[in-house]
């Protein structure tokens, strides 16, 4: 059978695609591996070139060799870059905990974290000088710095001389981690390349700066992934519905400034190699402006693809593009290949490569051309990243392709517009600042879907992150893949698709025994932190500390159909009780938030500030007395006292943890906070005799307790609120097995997810939805 020569045309040579996968496998061997396995699987393919050479021909046995050389030569630069990262001077004096002096290069802009007990300022440089334990050493090797507020002001490019002590990484792509002490001192200023892009980026910063917070945030994290002043719950709104992607630099941004670029050259006449000059110094001014970090790198070449695969003969040409972008980023940074960002790059990119195409001809013939398209290339980009997506948080979005397609007219003008702020702004502000109103116009239309969305009854639902359940997930989606182009073709197809997406979006599919009937208590799996709800009434609860993370609080009150909060107690101001609260304010009727009197650590303090100020939520001191909230009595046990300063670093905010002793239908439950040891003395003291029916084990169950206390209480049901494989220890077995052996039911969330008390005819029973 002989094929129609405009048939082989239009099959893609999957050869280079062939050559990123065995690049991506010699990474990813590397990197779990050591070198008798990398030279056994080189051996293995060398022995089968002969074979592969006689059955299939020469070009197989060459395309063989090439698999192995590259595979190889990833896995080796993987090896060999471990090698020097974790056997340098600087790794050897991080072992010992020594303290040194080193002169770096700053190789990322400063970003502030939120700890526990005080902010720190983290940034990676480049050490070219080491000096510790008498002796000196001159290298070129990645180091993780954390510093104070003086850090803050270091600008990327800055060769800096710094002291502090060198503490062993768990990231296997830094040498070690600097504990800085002190402040920087500046020997060598940023290049002038480093110097212009800062310049442009504070443009971009300036011509939104008149705007509302949320535009004036997203408006550089479009342009240069500038996303430093992001509010936290609109971030995870956008992952909610599948707009992440437009809050850090990725292929789209460099696809939309490099392809204005190359358009606005066309008008001016610019023609043929030309336009590829000018396209290779779009891309480089892009990365320079977005910073020359692993991720900016990786979008750049995934952009570039894209771009290549917009035009003719695309789909040819963007499948070798693919193939050896892969390849070269793997060779250049082999710690991409365990990179979730660079897969799900990778993976969306190929989506759109290989799916995009038949999709858009399939809607195409019912619809128009431009609309077929816009629905086509976010639907393909989803589908491919949904199995690597959901293995990640857990989750599958439904409403992601809608709120794609829905923000796609603007993000192009958005970003290009926020550009043209920038470099317009610094010739003259003004008109800077025109540009950048247009720009955050459309940036208001992307926070609206991405709040409206995310409000959505079933935006996205819970799937598990086991082999079995990613494995069906996966075959879903090739299903999806194959059948599409079939469904899509005819107008009835598409718009029963369009229907059943519209119902699994807007009705909300419950949960097969959850919320349990008759529960009184919930502890909500938020990872590393608290939060509580207590059934208040049909539809209402009181909440007990925020967590973390608003979106895993939100979750949780959203799957017990919460939408009334009476009242919301935080119990101090630790990350790990406060950083969520925007997750309980947003979307619901919330009456109250009360507080403890002891105002530490101030950034948590500030953050609860904020967030009630923008709900527009009272909020004030609790107060020891008893009083009804609905169906619950509620009773503050402690802390006593005036509004106070605490000592600023944390450290006093355990112990003056907000206590409640509630009762509901019966169950008496006591909700401690972090309480520590001196705390439980006290409570011990001023209510001798306390019996409850269910313990809130303090502080996540951390050793520091008072055994005997927690024992007195003669809890039946212990909840621990716990994050899985945190760093802290917690919880100790110390702790929990002393309580086992009382009789006590110890739950745990991260073991056993969100965690129900239910009462049963006035008696404590549990629920779990693990």
């Amino acid at each position: 059978m002989r094929l129609d020569p405009g048939e082989v045309r239009d099959r893609p040579d999957l050869r280079m695609p062939l050559l990123g996968l065995a690049a991506w496998a010699g990474g990813l061997l590397g990197h779990h591996g050591s070198w008798p396995p990398v030279l056994a699987a080189g051996l293995g393919v060398l022995g089968a070139v002969p074979v592969l050479a006689r059955r299939r021909g020469r070009r197989a046995a060459l395309t063989a060799v090439a698999v192995l050389l590259v595979g190889a030569a990833v896995a080796g630069a993987a090896l060999l870059r471990q090698e020097q990262v974790a056997r340098n001077p600087v790794a050897r004096l991080a072992a010992d905990g020594a303290v040194a002096t080193v002169v770096a290069t700053v190789t990322s802009d400063p970003r502030v974290v939120h700890g526990r007990f005080a902010d720190q300022v983290m940034l990676r440089v480049e050490v070219r000088a080491v000096t510790g334990r008498g002796s000196s050493y001159s290298l070129a090797t990645p180091v993780l710095v954390l510093g104070d507020d003086a850090w803050r002001s270091v600008p990327l490019g800055t060769t800096v001389r710094a002291t502090g002590r060198l503490s062993p990484s768990d990231d296997g792509d830094v040498a070690a981690v600097l504990g800085a002490a002190g402040e920087p001192v500046p020997v060598a200023a940023p290049d002038v390349w480093w110097r212009a892009a800062d310049r442009v980026r504070a443009s971009v910063r300036d011509s939104v700066a008149h705007r509302p917070a949320d535009q004036r945030a997203l408006v550089p994290a479009l342009v240069d992934g500038d996303d430093g002043g992001l509010d936290p719950a609109l971030a995870d709104d956008f992952r909610t519905t599948g707009l992440t992607h437009l809050l850090a630099v990725s292929g789209t941004n460099l696809t939309l400034v490099v392809g204005f670029l190359l358009v606005g050259c066309r008008w001016l006449g610019v023609r043929g190699r030309w336009l590829y000059l000018v396209g290779a110094a779009g891309i480089c001014g892009f990365v320079l402006l977005a910073r020359t970090e692993p991720s900016v790198v990786r979008a750049a070449a995934m952009g570039t693809v894209g771009l290549l695969g917009m035009g003719t003969d695309g789909r040819r040409r963007g499948f070798r593009a693919l193939g050896v972008a892969v390849t070269a980023l793997l060779l250049l940074q082999p710690a991409l290949a365990v990179s979730i960002g660079f897969a799900l790059s990778v993976l969306a990119t190929a989506g759109i490569l290989v799916l995009a195409p038949g999709w858009r001809d399939a809607l195409a013939r019912w619809l128009p051309r431009w609309l077929a398209e816009a629905i086509a290339v976010p639907a393909a980009a989803q589908l491919a990243c949904t199995p690597l997506v959901a293995a990640i948080s857990g989750q599958v979005s439904l409403v992601a392709v809608a709120a794609n397609l829905l923000v796609a007219p603007v993000v192009g003008p958005a970003t290009v517009l926020g550009l043209l702020g920038g470099l317009v702004g610094l010739v003259w502000g003004p008109l800077g600042r025109v540009a950048g109103t247009l720009a955050s116009w459309c940036v208001g239309w992307i926070v609206l879907v991405a709040r409206r969305g995310a409000d959505l009854p079933a935006s996205a639902v819970d799937w598990g992150t086991g082999p079995l359940s990613l494995l069906v997930l996966t075959a879903l989606s090739v299903a999806i893949a194959v059948l599409a182009p079939r469904l899509l073709r005819h107008r009835a197809g598409g718009l029963a698709c369009c229907l059943v997406m519209v119902v699994t979006v807007v009705v909300r599919l419950p949960s097969p025994g959850w919320p349990p009937d008759g529960w009184v208590l919930v502890a909500c799996d938020v990872g590393q932190g608290d939060a509580l709800v207590v059934r208040v009434g049909p539809g209402a609860a009181m909440v007990v500390d925020a967590g973390p993370d608003p979106g895993a609080v939100d979750g949780c009150l959203d799957r017990l159909g919460v939408s009334a909060v009476p009242l919301v107690v935080l119990t101090h101001f630790h990350a790990d009780h406060v950083d969520g609260l925007s997750g309980v304010l947003g979307g619901r009727e919330v009456g109250v938030v009360e507080i403890t009197p002891v105002l530490d650590p101030p950034g948590g303090v500030d953050l609860v500030r904020d967030a009630t100020v923008g709900a527009d939520v009272p909020v004030r001191t609790a107060v020891p007395g008893t009083r009804r909230v609905g169906e619950a009595t509620v009773q503050v046990l402690g802390p006593a006292g005036p509004v106070r300063d605490g000592p600023g670093d944390g450290s006093a905010a355990n112990d003056a943890s907000v206590v409640l002793l509630v009762e509901v239908r019966g169950i008496r439950m006591l909700l401690t906070g972090d309480l520590e040891p001196p705390g439980q003395a006290g409570l011990a003291r001023s209510l001798p005799g306390l019996r409850v029916d269910v313990l809130k084990l303090p502080h996540h169950g951390s050793r520091h307790q008072d055994p005997a206390f927690l024992a007195a209480l003669g809890a039946e049901v212990v909840l621990v609120s716990v994050g899985a494989d945190n760093d802290y220890g917690h919880p100790s077995p110390e702790v929990l097995d002393p309580l086992s052996e009382t009789g006590a039911e110890v739950l745990r969330t991260d073991e056993d997810g969100d965690l129900a008390v239910v009462a049963d005819d006035g008696d404590p029973a549990t629920a779990t939805r693990g």
